[in-house]
């Protein structure tokens, strides 16, 4: 397929690139290490034991994570492609 001044399967490989770049970042996430609490470090609710042997090492009960996950981070992502007006210069 032509992809203007790409050459074929360029597409193909940015949205693979991107993937893997999502992946790594992913696997590079800090896991909880060591023994699991047993009172949750943020609101001092006891955390199931079933959370504590599903998941070693954690600190937060089930809705504190949940809200901590749902914040939302900012990240830089990276524009593989460039603007229309870079291509055209």
């Amino acid at each position: 397929m032509a992809g203007g001044w790409a050459r074929d399967g360029a597409v193909s490989e940015q949205i693979e690139a991107s993937i893997s770049d999502e992946l790594a970042r992913l696997k590079a996430r800090k896991t909880p290490v060591g023994e699991s609490l047993t009172h949750c470090a943020e609101c001092e609710e006891e955390i199931p034991e079933p959370r504590r042997k599903a998941i070693p090492g954690v600190k937060l009960c089930l809705d504190c994570q949940q809200e901590r996950d749902g914040a939302f981070k900012a990240r830089g992502g990276i524009n593989r492609r460039g603007s229309k007006d870079s291509q055209l210069k």
